[in-house]
């Protein structure tokens, strides 16, 4: 972890005056950092790592403080989770290119994903997540990825930028995406052509309508994520006040923080990055006391992911058998967390939703089992 240190900057957010002191309770006390004397990268489950980096948005952006203004939140909020541990190594360094910037944080993502700890990070423009996905590409891991953005980022550019990443995530070689998933965007802003592409890939997209009806529907597609990134401008400009460039329509608060805890659920899941927040377009903090509870929540997603049981352990499942068109077919249901799970016809499980059983038991044939057999295809 030492070597790690050049990385940061010298100054972490726990040490400056504005920090202050935190309740015994609150997560500033319970959050290792990485300055402090007693911090041990060994025992943390998950580490945080804050970078401002835009230019990837806007070649002339500053390099911005919205990862401790986000901090400054998170700290405050009261810890309920005992027996985890979150380690928080600070802020990347802005290199003297954008670059330099993304080649560092993927150094120090590759590190976390090698010591085999689940990384957080604290954007910056949403072409980030390139970062979270080369960690995979590097060492040729074939990944599942869901990325919930109002736009899907799939630009025709001549060089990578937030509005261009998707292209060379999904489509550059090697390639090394085992599946995408793209969730509430909207669609006045989608390119037909581009869901098209997506679809066409045997990928899975989501609209906004979609998504806000049956959230519990998207627990299934995060729980097999191996990453997740979560761009800002998703939630509504009413429940995100810095996004000055969202939309009235998208995300509540509340189904920001569900997906979230989705996503924490998941046992596949080893890298999850937020991206789009500016504090300087911050009214009242709001946006940054957002997010936090959005962290808060995938701790809490977490917690749960510790206590399911494994499938092979079927005396901890409920087995429902059905038959539907002309396909018979086991569910099964955790009795720890109430989650699904469907058996195709080459045997294996996926997760579901139990809307899938519902559908399944009306004899119909539930749109998840379609896409999973046409991906087996």
């Amino acid at each position: 972890m030492q070597d790690l240190l050049s990385f940061f900057e010298p100054v972490h957010f726990i040490d400056t005056p504005e920090a202050g002191q935190y309740h015994p309770l609150q997560w500033g006390s319970h959050i290792q950092c990485a300055s402090q004397s007693t911090f041990d990268w060994d025992i943390a489950d998950m580490v945080i790592v804050g970078c401002g980096e835009w230019r990837g948005a806007d070649r002339k952006a500053k390099y911005s403080d919205s990862p401790n203004a986000i901090r400054k939140q998170l700290y405050s909020l009261y810890h309920w989770h005992s027996g985890i541990n979150i380690a928080d190594m600070g802020n990347i360094v802005q290199g003297a290119t954008l670059g330099d910037t993304k080649a560092a944080l993927h150094a120090v993502l590759q590190e976390i994903h090698n010591a085999g700890k689940i990384a957080v990070v604290l954007g910056g423009s949403h072409d980030l997540t390139l970062q979270q996905y080369e960690v995979f590409k590097r060492t040729e891991q074939m990944a599942t990825a869901s990325v919930t953005d109002m736009l899907i980022d799939l630009n025709d550019a001549d060089e990578i930028n937030a509005t261009s990443f998707l292209m060379e995530m999904l489509t550059g070689t090697p390639n090394f995406i085992a599946h995408y998933s793209h969730i509430a965007f909207q669609s006045y802003y989608a390119q037909p052509r581009m869901l098209e592409t997506l679809d066409k890939l045997r990928f899975d997209f989501f609209r906004l309508g979609k998504v806000r009806e049956h959230i519990e529907d998207m627990e299934p597609v995060l729980r097999t994520s191996n990453l997740y990134s979560f761009d800002m401008s998703a939630v509504r400009f009413s429940d995100a006040p810095a996004n000055v460039n969202g939309s009235p329509n998208g995300l509540s608060g509340e189904d920001a923080c569900q997906l979230t805890r989705y996503a924490g659920m998941s046992d596949a899941l080893t890298s999850f990055g937020i991206y789009g927040y500016n504090h300087l377009d911050d009214t009242h903090a709001m946006t940054a006391k957002l997010i936090s509870q959005m962290l808060w929540y995938f701790v809490d997603g977490y917690l749960v992911r510790k206590t399911e049981a494994r499938l092979s352990e079927r005396e901890e499942f409920i087995m429902f058998n059905v038959a539907f068109t002309d396909n018979d077919t086991t569910f099964l249901k955790s009795k720890r967390t109430n989650r699904w799970w469907m058996k195709l016809p080459d045997q294996s499980f996926v997760p579901c939703s139990y809307n899938d059983y519902l559908v399944a038991s009306n004899d119909q044939i539930p749109e998840r089992w379609l896409r999973e057999q046409e991906r087996l295809l």
